[in-house]
């Protein structure tokens, strides 16, 4: 064929391509019991002349790689498509061995009784929810499991029954907030099957480390962690079964295999535009409208209910530097760190700071970093959810795409993706405070004392390493600009930003001025109470930039034998009949190895703990030691029990250390409304939406009255429909009409409360205020 001009092949090959897709629509169509499918997919590669041409195939085609240096990226071709490529001037080689795999079938290995056919490192969606609930009831100090919306089946009618999304909450529920947050969401393209694991694997080795590791254990105390593991459960359904399934279940191709809306083309910030199709058959489909899927609408009303908007209206205004969020989606496959903007190949406003934070991420998972838009990154997209998280919020927004394959093996995903990435997590949940501004310091690592325990008022020598090179971006766009160490310091029991006071540690070898700086400092326990504590440590550099802090243990002894409980005190819930269970850590907190007999005093209920005795344990070590309390079948609601559990010193019985459980009956009718209190603002005359989650934290299913007061402005009130399942979540509205004839300052504040009508005395309520011309808001508003 002649050789073309870049825009004459581009016009061509979008005129077949629509020429194609209307003719076996009309001729399928035409033919009584014809059946929506399509045979003999091919795996290609199809080369590309510019980025412009990259563009446009990655709107049309099914993308798997690109291959920027070599000109062209492999695609899963359908039929028809090959032709049409070849037709339009395009360079199209057939994968033998890639399209051979496509028809591998996926069967269960031999002996396999859990997790996906073939893969049984990877759980299904029923079997990912199980483990993170089950996260909740072993954990209820530290874990919830939340409902925060409906798939596509659930939500329509006739379909098939669906599933909620749920939300995992990590943070020790006993500290106040607020707290930075860390939101990560995996698998909202069904097929690539290592993100939800990998995001399982994250929540279960923090829970498994809290207590244990320092690091983990003033992460969880005083920030949180937001885990939506299956974003697309209606399509991981499908992609289970072994198909090659990107998209939701959403109807509207004519091809039943190629139905459904990429989620990540549906967001609503920049949707529409490129790398975003509107053929509802492309894999790229991006829906009939902005935020069109129940999916896209759960998580951006959730995401946007737990972070502030910090970042103004227009494309080039820059979230500030004390911005606070991180929000990281995980996909697959192509090893490669994403950030803000995909829609353009402009830098975003905040361009600078999410490039050094994403070196932070390559320094861990070995992954080359770059701006998605850019040329030569990967290609162009539209309405994806980093988008719209960095351009509505201002978050420090990314996307991992992680490993080699869709259907990665358990061998790789245990041995390199998942030890590769679980520390880039760690390091996103360490700058979730200032993810714009701690990136830029160094790294304190290695963080160590003398000894451990030690008695109270014995010096304890303290030393780190200051490190202000831990960057890489994989040959991308240059090294990150690195400084010597500056200074160093250390707080006790509580971060910098809380502590009352901060101490030096100075450079070992008597001088800042390396890169890499080796710390010390002489700590003075005296006056220090026995027990637990915990010494934080953050460097800076030459700039002024502060790192993010790491910590360590410092466990301060009463003498030869001396035990300790932690926490001191601990409650939780269950229903009648059933057992509440807690987790308390004991320590060796003496010089002299020992045991401990346990102790279970004061409860009416039936109360036991494991292991009893408890021991050995040498000096500085712990173990879990499990309770377990059993609501009788008879308790009512507002009923409790509180039971104190004593550690006994086998080699000193008047050593001991105590801890108090109180367990509650749950309650059969009762419900939250988050938030509690939101401000928003528009014009006179123009009206105001906010948006409440209830949730249904009773035993029973529940319908809900709402009242609302102390206002004047017109206020109404949509209640979500009736009844809602126990620990089910719904969306209720709230509409505040402006007068016309407010002026400039005027605001005005609603009192809504939600009432239980199964048990009228279990309410919630939620302050609202609005206000004119105010352009300050903590949920996503919608004008009318």
């Amino acid at each position: 064929m002649p050789s073309m001009s870049n825009k004459t092949r581009l016009v061509t090959l979008t005129l077949i391509l629509i020429l194609i897709t209307t003719t076996a629509s009309s001729a399928l169509a035409s033919r009584p019991g014809a059946t929506a499918t399509i045979e003999g997919p091919v795996m290609a590669r199809v080369y590309f002349a510019s980025q412009a041409d990259l563009n446009l195939l990655a709107t049309r085609l099914d993308v798997w790689e690109v291959h920027h240096a070599a000109g062209y990226l492999v695609a899963l071709l359908r039929t028809g498509e090959t032709t049409t490529l070849r037709q339009a001037g395009y360079r199209v080689e057939i994968d033998a061995d890639k399209t051979a795999d496509l028809g591998q079938p996926r069967k269960p290995i031999p002996g396999q009784v859990s997790g996906i056919p073939g893969f049984p490192c990877y759980r299904t969606v029923e079997e990912t929810y199980a483990s993170l609930a089950q996260l909740a009831v072993d954990y209820p100090d530290l874990a919830q499991w939340i409902d925060i919306g409906d798939s596509w089946e659930k939500v329509t009618p006739g379909g098939l029954a669906g599933y909620d999304l749920n939300t995992l909450v990590l943070t020790n529920q006993a500290i106040p907030g607020p707290k930075p947050k860390f939101y990560l969401m995996t698998a909202i393209h069904a097929r690539e099957y290592a993100t939800a694991e990998l995001a399982t694997r994250f929540a279960e080795h923090l829970m498994a480390n809290y207590g244990i590791d320092p690091d983990i254990t003033w992460l969880l105390d005083y920030y949180e962690v937001h885990i939506t593991p299956q974003a697309n459960p209606d399509g991981r359904k499908i992609a289970e079964t072994g198909t090659l399934w990107r998209k939701n279940t959403h109807t509207g191709c004519i091809f039943s295999s190629q139905r459904g809306v990429d989620l990540n083309r549906n967001s609503s910030f920049k949707w529409g535009g490129v790398g975003a199709s509107s053929n509802s058959c492309a894999e790229t489909y991006r829906g009939p409208s902005a935020a069109s899927e129940p999916e896209t609408q759960a998580i951006q009303n959730y995401v946007a209910s737990i972070f502030p908007d910090q970042r103004g209206p227009g494309d080039s205004d820059p979230a500030p530097d004390d911005a606070t969020g991180v929000f990281l989606t995980l996909h697959s496959y192509w090893p490669l760190v994403l950030f803000p903007w995909g829609w353009t190949s402009g830098p975003a406003p905040n361009n600078a700071q999410l490039e050094t934070l994403g070196r932070k991420f390559g320094y861990f998972n070995h992954y080359t970093v770059c701006q998605s838009g850019e040329p030569g990154c990967i290609y162009q997209t539209s309405g994806t959810t980093d988008d719209w998280a960095y351009g509505e919020l201002g978050l420090a927004a990314y996307t991992f795409e992680v490993g080699t394959d869709f259907f990665e093996s358990c061998d790789y995903f245990e041995n390199t993706l998942l030890p590769d990435n679980l520390p880039a997590l760690l390091y996103a949940l360490k700058s979730a405070r200032q993810p714009y501004l701690d990136p830029s310091g160094p790294e304190s690592l290695d963080v160590a004392v003398s000894a451990d325990p030690a008695n109270a008022g014995t010096p304890v020598t303290l030393t780190a390493t200051a490190d202000d090179t831990r960057y890489d971006d994989g040959g991308w766009a240059g090294d990150e600009p690195t400084q010597a160490i500056a200074a160093a310091r250390y707080s006790v029991d509580l971060p910098s930003w809380q502590a009352a006071a901060t101490y030096p540690l100075d450079p070992a070898d008597g001088a800042f001025d390396a890169t890499i700086e080796s710390l010390t400092a002489n700590v003075d326990t005296t006056g220090w109470t026995p027990g637990r504590h915990v010494l934080f440590v953050e460097s800076q550099d030459a700039d002024g930039n502060w790192g993010v802090p790491s910590s360590v243990f410092l466990n301060i002894t009463g003498g030869e034998f001396s035990p300790g409980l932690n926490p001191a005190e601990s409650s939780g819930q269950a229903d009648p009949g059933q057992t509440a269970l807690y987790t308390l850590l004991l320590s060796n907190l003496g010089t002299a190895a020992d045991s401990y007999d346990i102790q279970v005093s004061g409860n009416i209920w039936d109360t036991s703990a494991s292991p009893d005795p408890a021991g050995p344990l040498n000096p500085g070590d712990s173990l879990d030691l499990s309770i377990q309390v059993t609501v009788p079948s008879s308790a009512t609601f507002e009923m409790s029990d509180t039971a104190t559990i004593t550690a006994i010193s086998q080699g000193d019985v008047s050593k001991t250390a105590t801890a108090t459980l109180t367990t509650y009956v749950r309650p059969l009718y009762d419900l939250t409304l988050t938030p509690d209190s939101a401000e928003a603002s528009s014009l006179p005359g123009n009206t105001v939406t906010y948006e409440l989650t209830v949730t249904n934290t009773g035993v029973l299913a529940d319908s809900y009255t709402a009242t609302t007061g102390g206002h004047t402005w017109d206020t109404q009130v949509v209640l979500p429909d009736g009844p809602l399942p126990a620990w089910d979540s719904a969306i209720m509205t709230v509409t505040v009409t402006i007068p016309a004839d407010a002026l400039y300052g005027d605001s005005e504040t609603v009192q809504v409360t939600l009432t239980s009508q199964g048990d009228p005395t279990r309410f919630a309520t939620s302050s609202l205020t609005s206000a004119v011309w105010e352009h300050v808001h903590f949920l996503p508003l919608i004008w009318r």
